[in-house]
This record gives structure tokens, sequence and C-alpha cells, in this order.
């Protein structure tokens, strides 16, 4: 069952938070007290008896150490960047399986942890945003895929794998064929609104099918991984539990955040395998 990170972290800085503030104004107020009538018992101090009454319950000194940490995370990660690992193939070329990216919390708007209301409007994704989302069958897991369609396109798959937004083709130039693929598939530059990126087709796969289509309904998007024949994303979500109009489109209050940069890869964590900064870069 996948974690909610998110809820863990924000329990955990309401833990903390709460321990901190007990002790600001309550435990700490009784212990200098405690001190300070031990004085005027004692007339005489012992070293040894103030530091046992000036120490901090354990629970509370973990909690006012651990919180000023925990909170920064929770604001970085919530409203700022938040990093992930790629764990499939289904946008190669752009993102390889093993790579750690960045993802803009910002871009689209401030939204609140858990519970994914947005508080501050920022902008909207653009055509050819990569873009980290949570799964609308499942919003437990996240998937990563490049946005296509924006509210009220309509979109055309052809059955020769062929893209068109409101009636016109999606431009594409053949690359080439893939390094080391023998000419079982290829790579074609694709331009989705300002952005140009490569995009991988298999030619085993090249047979003729039905032509889908599909209109993006308001506060929805419609999302497609790079790599056309090996995705589980828009083009194939079928769950009896969301409406058919809704069928393949993810929700604005889904959306995680823009996928920005490669910092890191690494394929197979092993001690054989080291990370390589060979990938590091803007993601396009």
């Amino acid at each position: 069952m996948p974690v909610n990170f998110p809820l863990m972290l924000v329990i955990a800085v309401a833990v903390c938070g709460a321990l901190t503030l007990l002790d600001r104004l309550y435990l700490a107020p009784r212990r200098r007290a405690a001190i300070a009538n031990y004085h005027l018992a004692a007339g005489q101090s012992d070293p040894q008896v103030v530091q046992r009454l000036s120490r901090e319950p354990v629970l509370v000194e973990y909690g006012k150490s651990f919180f000023p940490v925990l909170a920064l995370v929770l604001v970085l990660r919530s409203f700022v960047v938040e990093p992930f690992q790629i764990p499939s193939g289904s946008m190669q070329p752009t993102l390889e399986v093993g790579d750690f990216i960045l993802v803009d919390k910002f871009s689209y708007g401030l939204r609140l942890p858990v519970l994914d209301t947005k508080v501050l409007p920022v902008g909207e994704p653009a055509r050819g945003d990569v873009m980290v989302f949570r799964y609308p069958s499942d919003p437990r897991i996240n998937y990563i895929k490049r946005v296509v369609g924006l509210p009220g396109d309509r979109l055309v798959y052809t059955g020769d794998k062929r893209l068109l937004i409101n009636g016109q083709p999606v431009a594409e130039q053949l690359v080439g064929d893939e390094p080391g693929s023998l000419g079982s598939a290829r790579l074609y530059k694709e331009r989705l609104g300002e952005i140009e990126h490569v995009i991988r087709k298999e030619m085993r796969r090249y047979r003729m099918e039905p032509s889908r289509e599909w209109v993006v309904p308001a506060g929805h998007y419609f999302l497609i991984g790079d790599n056309r024949d090996n995705s589980n994303d828009s083009r194939y979500w079928d769950d009896p539990a969301i409406a058919p109009a809704l069928q393949g489109m993810v929700p604005d209050d889904h959306i995680v955040g823009k996928a920005f940069a490669i910092w890191l890869s690494w394929p197979a964590p092993k001690l054989a395998n080291l990370p390589t900064l060979a990938r590091v870069g803007l993601i396009h």
C-alpha cells in the first residue's frame, strides 16, 4: 500500500509543534518556578538538583528538536519543490528509469498539503509541460506524463500514431532509429506549444488501429507519455467509477507540480552501479 508521506509529515509537524507549544506555555514556566522555589528553600543550591529540575521531558526534547527541521521540510516540499524518482520508462527518451527529478510546486498555484486545495492561483499547466499528478483511479499513486490536452481541446489519436489537436496535426520530424533498437523503435521531434521534445514509437507495433477522440472538459487535462507505445496514460484509462466524459482526464485538484530538472540518475541502486550526473539538466 502506498505511503501517504504528506499526511505523515503534516502529522509529525503538528505533534512536534504541539509539544513545543506545550513546553513554552506550561512545562517551561513550571520548571522555572520549581527552580526558584528550590533556591528559596535550600539557600545554597546544588547544581545537580538544579540540572534535574530544569531537565525537559524526553518526548518534549525530541519534539522541540525535530519541529524546525520538519516544518522547513513541509514548507519546501508543499510550496516550493519536491523530489521524485522515475520508476518506469513511460517518458523515454525524455526521462529514464532511475532519474531523480525536481518538481516545481509553485508554477501551478500554491496548494494546501494533504487537502490539495489551491489557495493562491499562480499559473496553469501549458501544453507540452511535463507534469506530476495523482492517478485519478488511485490518488495515492503519483504519475508523470506530458500535458497534451488543455480544457476545451478536441484530441484525436489516429491509427497511424499521429496526434491531432483541434483538427491540426501536431508537428513531428523523424530523428532516426533509436540507438541499439535495430530499427524496431524510432525517435521523432515533436512540438507541443512552445516546447520541442523527443518522443519514441515502436515500429513492431506499427499497425493501423481505430482512431480515438476525446474532448477535454473544463478544469481537466489530458496527458500522454513520450514513450508512446509503452505508457499507461490518458488514452487508456477506463475506470467504471468515473463518468464517461471524464475518462482519461486529470482534474486540476490532482496536480502535484511541474517537473523541471534532473539532478541525479541511478538506474539500478547497487554498489556496482554508482549514481551518475551525466543526465543532469533541465527537462524539456
